[in-house]
């Protein structure tokens, strides 16, 4: 019996010792700190274009909403033009270009309350930024 607690003892020691070399080797590679690798990379100047700011080479970039002193001419414009407007939507956009295009052109900006789902109320919060031209 001597025997085997003797060998039980020395497998026991190194066994100990493997795992107290492995964590300390494991939190010592943990615990340094590393540097941290940054790669940033530079966009090349723009060239002087009338394009408006982050408009994708070869797309016509168009604002979402309307520039300062700007106006629509209400006659003319495309549904995503109208969708510019203050309180006018996709589907009120597009009720003015189906009505536009069933009736004709606007004969003045009072014409907009023909159209459904505008009624005095937007008519007057758009009154200053369309026109009839």
């Amino acid at each position: 019996m001597e025997g085997k607690s003797r060998f039980a003892a020395v497998v026991l020691a190194l066994l100990a010792g493997f795992t107290l070399f492995c964590s300390g080797w494991y939190l010592a590679r943990t615990s340094t700190p590393e540097p941290y690798q940054v790669s940033a990379a530079r966009r090349p100047p723009a060239e002087e274009t009338d394009a408006p700011e982050g408009a994708a080479d070869g797309e016509d970039a168009r604002p979402d909403s309307l520039l300062p002193g700007e106006t629509i001419d209400i006659n003319a414009a495309d549904a995503y033009d109208l969708q510019r407007l203050p309180g006018i939507g996709e589907k009120r956009a597009r009720d003015i270009v189906a009505w536009r295009e069933e009736h004709g052109p606007f004969q003045n900006v009072d014409g907009l309350t023909e159209v459904s789902g505008i009624g005095p109320g937007i008519l007057e919060n758009l009154r200053e930024y369309v026109t009839v031209g």
